[in-house]
């Protein structure tokens, strides 16, 4: 699923900083984790951050050439504080497309650029409770709707998203559960005006991220 499926069932949230949520059936057969393979690329893997932060700012292949730009080194950051010791949660995937041209016919710019992160609770077990899941997601909802509330070209989704545990020692039926992704899009009409916006976007959410973590 890509940010781009979400489109036609997002439900949009007013009267503060832009957030929506995927408000439909899953569309896809649930993902491993640890995964193993990309449908998107051959090329990509799964990385531990937890165990070798050094890749954050290296193995994205994604952010890599985007490094300089003051949004994805506030990324870096956020995935940093997320796979230290102290975090009760943890990433398993991130992707992102750079600036190209608006896809979005309600914002009014001329180019846009999207993201994604998958978020899970750092102890497996607790990812089979859809209610735990679906907390995480409304307090992250409920956090960023006080932040920010004059950013108009920016917006953050969530959508919950099935996985198998493999790693976790029970029976393979009692192994699905649930992630978090967080996708997020920013618009402007120029690079500089976009990157500034995609740089309020990351800052809301890792505030957000740090608030629900603790």
């Amino acid at each position: 699923m890509t940010v781009h499926d979400l489109e036609a069932k997002l439900r949009a949230y007013g009267g503060c900083m832009r957030t929506c949520e995927y408000d439909g059936e899953p569309s896809v057969e649930p993902r491993s984790h640890p995964w193993t393979d990309s449908v998107a690329s051959s090329a990509s893997r799964y990385w531990d951050l937890k165990a070798s932060p050094a890749l954050i700012r290296t193995a994205l292949e994604d952010f890599l050439p985007f490094g300089h730009q003051p949004a994805i080194a506030r990324f870096y950051t956020l995935l940093e504080r997320l796979n230290a010791p102290a975090s009760t949660l943890e990433t398993n995937d991130c992707a992102f497309t750079g600036p190209h041209a608006n896809e979005a016919p309600a914002m009014n710019k001329r180019l846009q650029c999207e993201g994604r992160v998958m978020i899970l609770f750092r102890e497996l077990g607790l990812n089979r409770s859809r209610r735990r899941v679906a907390e995480l997601k409304d307090g992250l909802h409920l956090y960023l709707e006080t932040l920010d509330r004059d950013l108009v070209w920016g917006m953050i989704g969530t959508t919950i998203y099935p996985v198998r545990y493999v790693t976790l020692p029970v029976a393979p039926d009692q192994q699905l559960g649930q992630q978090l992704m967080i996708s997020f899009w920013a618009w402007g009409d120029s690079e500089v005006e976009l990157m500034r916006n995609l740089e309020r976007v990351v800052r809301n959410l890792a505030q957000a991220l740090e608030h629900v973590d603790a």
